[in-house]
């Protein structure tokens, strides 16, 4: 995806708002995810968003998104933003994002998608990196139940 930064996605020094980044990013992640999918899809989580520099007014910005792995019913996009300054040519790699999002039917509830077929080194090695997240993410959303069950809250 790309799109050209205006005034009106920025603040008054001329950076741009981190929330229209954020939306670009689900935007982008969303349209893998329903690819794959062939079904509508719905953002579950940001396992992660980091900014490493800023988009100004004026740069275009690119926002490059891949599927790393697809569970029974849910998918990690990664995205990687970044921004041309298209009259000197410079380029910057501005954002990383994780997203998860679970396919739906048309009931609205959780269906279940195709499998990923990796094929590169690369595609293997974001596989199991996205396998580690989702352990992590696994990990604390049980930790968070026993907070909310038991009160002891180890976080």
């Amino acid at each position: 995806m790309a799109q050209v930064m205006l005034p009106q996605d920025a603040n008054p020094a001329g950076n741009v708002h981190g929330g229209v980044i954020m939306k670009l990013i689900d935007t982008a992640a969303a349209v893998v995810s329903s690819r794959h999918a062939r079904a509508n899809t719905v953002t579950a989580s940001i396992d992660r968003l980091d900014f490493h520099s800023p988009v100004l007014v004026g740069d275009l910005l690119f926002l490059k998104a891949c599927m790393n792995m697809v569970g029974r019913t849910s998918m990690e996009v990664g995205v990687r933003v970044e921004a041309e300054n298209y009259i000197t040519g410079e380029l910057r790699h501005t954002a990383s994002a994780y997203l998860t999002f679970v396919a739906l039917g048309k009931d609205g509830k959780p269906v279940e998608v195709l499998p990923l077929i990796t094929e590169t080194e690369d595609e293997r090695r974001r596989l199991q990196e996205a396998l580690m997240r989702r352990k992590t993410r696994l990990d604390l959303r049980t930790r968070e139940d026993k907070c909310q069950r038991e009160g002891i809250c180890l976080l």
